[in-house]
C-alpha cells in the first residue's frame, strides 16, 4: 500500500489534540486520493514507560476518529533512546509506503528546520538541547533530512499544552480515584470518553510496571549481573547496591536521581531492569539497523567504542577531545581487546584455569575489577591496566549499551584476563 499520510504518536489517551491532527491529516488524504494512518508505540510508550491506556484500547479511539489504519511500533522503547528508535520508526512507515508526515508544534515549520540543520550537518542526533520547543519535532525532521527527505513534512498548530496534556489527564484521573472528571471530559472526543471508561469499568487501565520483579533484581543481582543490564553505568550499579533493600517505586526512583539520572533515563533504565534488556540485546538492534543504513555513522556502535579511545587516549580535557572528535571526524582504530593482569592470592592462582570467564564490573571504590568461580569458590579482583587502558574501560563500561566480557587467559607467570569490547 502506498501514498499513506502518518502520524506517529502514543495518544494515551487520544484527546481533542489528537483529534485536531487527525482531521487536518483527514483534509489533505481526501485532497489528494490517500489514506491516513496512525503509528502507535505499544509495549512502552515513547517516554519510555508503561501504557494509561492499553493499545487495542487507543487503536479502537483512534479509529473512531476517522483514520483508514492503525499500526504499531513494538519492542523499541524499553530498549533505545530516541535518537535511536525515530530512524527506525521512520524507516517502517517508508517502506510501508507512508509518503508524508504529520505533526503538531507550536513552533513553525521554517524554525524546526532552522534548527533540524545543525543535527542534520553533523549526522548526529543524539543531545537535542532540552531548551528547544518542539524538541521531538525538531528531531524527526532533522533525521527525516538524513534519510533522504523520504516524507514530506506537515505541522499543525499545537492545541494549548497547558491543557490538553496526556499526562495531566492521565493524572486528573489517578487523583479523582479513577475518575473522569466533567472538567477532563471537555478534553477528550465523546468516542475516547466511552472507551477509556470501559477500560476503567474492565480495569484494564492504568497500566503498570511489574514491580515485584524489578525490586527483586535490583535487591539480588550482583554488581556482575547489573552491569550486563542495558543503561546502568559502574556509578548507579553501586549506589542500587548501596541502597538496598528495594520494596516501593520513591525508593526507586530517589537512586536513580542520586545517580545524575534525569526522568527520562531513569525511566528507561528501569524498563530495562523490568524487561531485563541486556547491553548486547541493545548493540545487536543498533547493529542490525546499522546494516539497513537507518543508523547514523555518529552513532554506530564502533563510532561510540572509537570515541571512547580517543577520549581516553588524548591529551586534552574530555569534554574538549569529545567535541573534537564529534566536529572534526576523526578516525581512529580502537582495540577491541585487552589484556589485564589480576591481583591473585596464592591459593587462588591454584585454582584458576585457563578458559573460565569473567564477569566484570565497578566495584565500590571505583576500580574496574573481575569476578569469576573455579573450583566453587567465588573469586573477586581488580583489573592491572595501564591508566589509558583503564579510562577507555570506564568509558566503554558507562556508555549505557555495549557489553564488556572477559575470559581467563595462562600468562608467563599466574593468568591474566581477556577483555572482549562489544
Amino acid at each position: 500500500m502506498f501514498n499513506l499520510i502518518g502520524i506517529s504518536a502514543d495518544f494515551d489517551p487520544v484527546h481533542k489534540g489528537h483529534e485536531k491532527l487527525i482531521k487536518e491529516a483527514r483534509k489533505l488524504a481526501d485532497k489528494e486520493d490517500k489514506k491516513v494512518v496512525v503509528y502507535l508505540n505499544k509495549g512502552f510508550s515513547a517516554n519510555h514507560g508503561p501504557f494509561f491506556v492499553d493499545f487495542n484500547a487507543r487503536r479502537e479511539m483512534a479509529l473512531a476518529l476517522g483514520v483508514d489504519d492503525v499500526k504499531s511500533f513494538e519492542g523499541l522503547h524499553h530498549r533505545l533512546v530516541l535518537s535511536y528508535s525515530v530512524p527506525i520508526r521512520l524507516k517502517q512507515m517508508i517502506d510501508d509506503g507512508v509518503t508524508d508526515y504529520m505533526t503538531s508544534a507550536s513552533i513553525s515549520l521554517d524554525e524546526i528546520k532552522s534548527k533540524a540543520q545543525k543535527f542534520i550537518d553533523e549526522g548526529n542526533f543524539v543531545g537535542m538541547p532540552k531548551h528547544y520547543t518542539n524538541r521531538n519535532e525538531i528531531r524527526w525532521y532533522a533525521i527525516n533530512e538524513f534519510l533522504g527527505s523520504k516524507l514530506n513534512y506537515h505541522i499543525v498548530k499545537e492545541f494549548d499544552k497547558s491543557k490538553y496534556s496526556g499526562r495531566l489527564i492521565r493524572q486528573s484521573i489517578i487523583d479523582n480515584e479513577m475518575t473522569i472528571t466533567e472538567e477532563v471530559k471537555k478534553l477528550l472526543p465523546e468516542t475516547s470518553v466511552e472507551i477509556l471508561q470501559k477500560e476503567i469499568d474492565e480495569k484494564r487501565t492504568p497500566g503498570q510496571r511489574n514491580w515485584p520483579e524489578i525490586y527483586k533484581r535490583m535487591n539480588t543481582y550482583s554488581r556482575g549481573n547489573l552491569e550486563k543490564i542495558a543503561y546502568l553505568n559502574g556509578n548507579t550499579i553501586n549506589e542500587i547496591i548501596k541502597r538496598r533493600v528495594y520494596r516501593d517505586p520513591e525508593s526507586i526512583w530517589a537512586v536513580f536521581r542520586r545517580s545524575n539520572y534525569g526522568p527520562v533515563m531513569t525511566r528507561l533504565a528501569v524498563s530495562a531492569i523490568e524487561m531485563e534488556v541486556s547491553k548486547k540485546e541493545v548493540m545487536d538492534l543498533m547493529k542490525h539497523y546499522e546494516s539497513e543504513g537507518v543508523i547514523p555513522d555518529n552513532q554506530k556502535v564502533q563510532r561510540v567504542i572509537d570515541r571512547a579511545w580517543y577520549v581516553a587516549s588524548s591529551s586534552l580535557d574530555s569534554r574538549e577531545a569529545n567535541d573534537k572528535f564529534r566536529s572534526e571526524n576523526i578516525n581512529v582504530n580502537a582495540p577491541l581487546t585487552l589484556e589485564a593482569g589480576l591481583n591473585l592470592t596464592k591459593f587462588e592462582t591454584k585454582i584458576t584455569r585457563e578458559g573460565i570467564n569473567t564477569d566484570l564490573y565497578v566495584d565500590k571504590n571505583g576500580k574496574v575489577s573481575v569476578q569469576f568461580k573455579s573450583e566453587g569458590k567465588k573469586i573477586k579482583t581488580n583489573l592491572r591496566l595501564p591508566a589509558v587502558e583503564v579510562t577507555y574501560l570506564r568509558y566503554i563500561m558507562d556508555s549505557h549499551f555495549i557489553p564488556v566480557s572477559g575470559c581467563i587467559k595462562k600468562a608467563k607467570k599466574g593468568f591474566k584476563v581477556k577483555v572482549v569490547i562489544g
